[in-house]
């Protein structure tokens, strides 16, 4: 173990936990949501996930005709380059979790089916969407655009913060904020709450419940396709089985932050970046995701509720 590193480098880690927490936690609110509303996870999540780093590559390369072997982009043309990347993952992550819903759950929830006939079928959907990329990418990663020149932008009590991480950093905590408002304040948010709460009572209230679920999958979709663009501008690769990993951890940040917790959510990507980050200091990159399971485990084990404990029904503000 190596603790001169960790120590000596503690603040440069610090800040590459927290970019990597980000991602975490825009990827980990989709199980929340849906947990929350259905108390069920959904285990098609991670190829939500992969499906939104596929739609930003052939965004950068159809849509904005970003090449590999292109120079880093500067002034209009790099924001323009984000923006379309980052809301074409969005928006293809968001329609695939939407899909998935009325594949998946729609009709075993109209008919009654117990929860583990639905949390079978969203395994099976989960695999037939990893098989389908594997052949199409016949099993081979690929690799992303630089579209812009990484580097230290400040040092700040030692930690060296580089322009890509800081931005993933920023972004996503800004969209963290605007789902946690959503939720909180808007009609629809507290309709997803109402639901959380008791199904049945928001019925007799008039309250859509296919509406409801529909948008949660919607949400925990869009995240996830944001956590996508992030993941695939710091890391610049993805492959068919990106998201298997990614969505192990992210799932274990919401069982650590209070699964049902948009908040909670936040917290457990944060606190599980930083382990996997510091862990990988002292015992080698290899242990990465053994860090990550046994969390889940301990975290099970001696407590179950998370850090927050507390479910989507009764966030406040």
């Amino acid at each position: 173990m190596d603790f001169g590193l960790l120590f000596s480098e503690f603040p440069s880690l610090t800040f590459d936990g927290i970019a990597l927490g980000a991602i975490y936690a825009l990827i980990s609110l989709g199980y929340t949501l849906v947990y929350g509303v259905l108390r069920l996870i959904n285990f098609a999540h991670s190829e939500v996930f992969m499906i939104g780093t596929f739609a930003a590559l052939m965004a950068s390369s159809n849509i904005m005709g970003v090449k590999i072997e292109d120079d880093p982009l500067s002034g209009g043309k790099l924001i323009l380059t984000i923006v379309v990347c980052l809301v074409v993952a969005m928006l293809t992550s968001g329609i695939v979790a939407v899909l998935v819903e009325i594949v998946a759950y729609r009709r075993l929830r109209k008919r009654g089916a117990t929860k583990l006939a639905t949390l079978i079928s969203a395994i099976g959907v989960s695999i037939t969407l990893v098989e389908a990329f594997r052949i199409m990418t016949d099993s081979l990663p690929r690799e992303f655009p630089r579209f812009f020149e990484k580097s230290l932008v400040a040092e700040i009590a030692g930690a060296q913060i580089r322009n890509d991480k800081l931005l993933v950093i920023f972004a996503a905590g800004l969209m963290m904020f605007v789902l946690d408002r959503f939720i909180s304040k808007t009609r629809i948010g507290k309709g997803i709450r109402a639901v959380s709460q008791d199904e049945q009572t928001s019925v007799l209230m008039g309250i859509n419940i296919n509406r409801v679920v529909t948008v949660t999958f919607l949400m925990g979709g869009l995240m996830a396709g944001a956590a996508a663009f992030f993941y695939v501008l710091v890391y610049e690769n993805t492959s068919f089985r990106v998201g298997f990993f990614l969505g192990i951890s992210a799932f274990t940040a919401a069982v650590l932050g209070g699964i049902g917790n948009i908040r909670g959510a936040l917290v457990g990507g944060f606190a599980l970046g930083l382990l996997e980050v510091y862990g990988s200091v002292l015992l080698g990159t290899a242990w990465k995701h053994v860090i990550a399971f046994t969390i889940l485990v301990l975290v099970l084990l001696l407590k179950p509720t998370g850090l927050l404990g507390e479910s989507i029904q009764q966030a406040r503000v």
